[in-house]
């Protein structure tokens, strides 16, 4: 009796062995490591850290289907370097970097949307798993950000205590496996006005970013100053400001006397600014 328990004990020990063996000899633990065109001029290379990303999250697709996802945070020790268990065959994983306020991921939806969009980058980066294969690889992230910045040129008055910017069109989400902006809606932003302010001129500015796509888009965008009681003490509107990913878009001009949209030149900053005037 003692005999057989010894031999049914050895044939489950020598069946687990064997299981091991072959999840060890069908997959690879790869490592990723995050680089990219992440500072504001183009063609410079930094890191996550560099620009100050809070959220790595990297999605693993195998024929079209997410298989298992990852995210990092920046207070982790290997934040910007994840490690995953890749099967053998081809994988398409995707990566989003990103330092958005409050985010929502939607993994049925291949979505991530912030309440606060900020700078972010993206990449669909494709690797063939095998026994001889490169357990390192290198991902070179790309922008999927825009940039809006306005400047107030005239004085400010001493009673101003908020700024309001609204785009009538701004995305706050990504759809990561496509890397195309979502959501689409008129979006406000506001900052408050610090009283060292008042009575400046061509100081007084305020910047907000939103996910886009490469081709260029449009949107009217409201600007508002207002008094602590609400009241409005400027407004003015741009007409079809346009906007394009990996692209800063700049105006300036008068708000509390405004005088209307003059021209529009290019400048460079990321890609190329857009830069015009109201």
């Amino acid at each position: 009796m003692k005999k057989y328990v010894i031999i049914v004990l050895a044939a489950v020990m020598a069946a687990c062995t064997n299981e091991r063996v072959n999840e060890e000899a069908e997959a690879k633990r790869v490592t990723f490591r995050m680089a990219g065109d992440m500072a504001f001029m183009p063609n410079t290379r930094a890191s996550l850290q560099d620009v100050n990303m809070t959220d790595l999250w990297v999605f693993d697709y195998v024929d079209g289907t997410c298989v298992q996802s990852v995210h990092q945070a920046s207070t982790d020790a290997d934040f910007g370097a994840p490690s995953l268990l890749l099967t053998y065959g081809t994988h398409h994983v995707y990566f989003v970097a990103s330092r958005g306020g409050s985010p929502t991921v939607n993994e049925s939806g291949h979505t991530i949307t912030w309440d606060t969009p900020r700078d972010t980058f993206w990449e669909d980066y494709e690797v063939d798993v095998s026994s001889s294969s490169s357990a390192s690889h290198t991902v070179t992230m790309h922008r999927a950000a825009t940039r809006l910045r306005v400047n107030i040129k005239d004085e400010v008055p001493a009673e101003c205590a908020q700024l309001s910017l609204t785009p009538a069109t701004w995305y706050a989400g990504l759809d990561y496996v496509s890397g195309l902006a979502v959501g689409g809606a008129a979006k406000e932003f506001t900052v408050t006005v610090p009283a060292s302010y008042a009575g400046t001129s061509n100081q007084l500015s305020m910047t907000v970013y939103g996910l886009s796509d490469t081709d260029e888009w449009t949107s009217d965008v409201s600007l508002r100053a207002l008094a602590d009681d609400g009241e409005e003490l400027g407004h003015v509107t741009i007409v079809a400001a346009p906007f394009k990913r990996n692209r800063a878009t700049e105006y300036s001009g008068n708000l509390f006397n405004a005088s209307g949209s003059i021209g529009v030149s290019l400048d460079d900053t990321w890609e190329q600014s857009y830069v015009g005037e109201w």
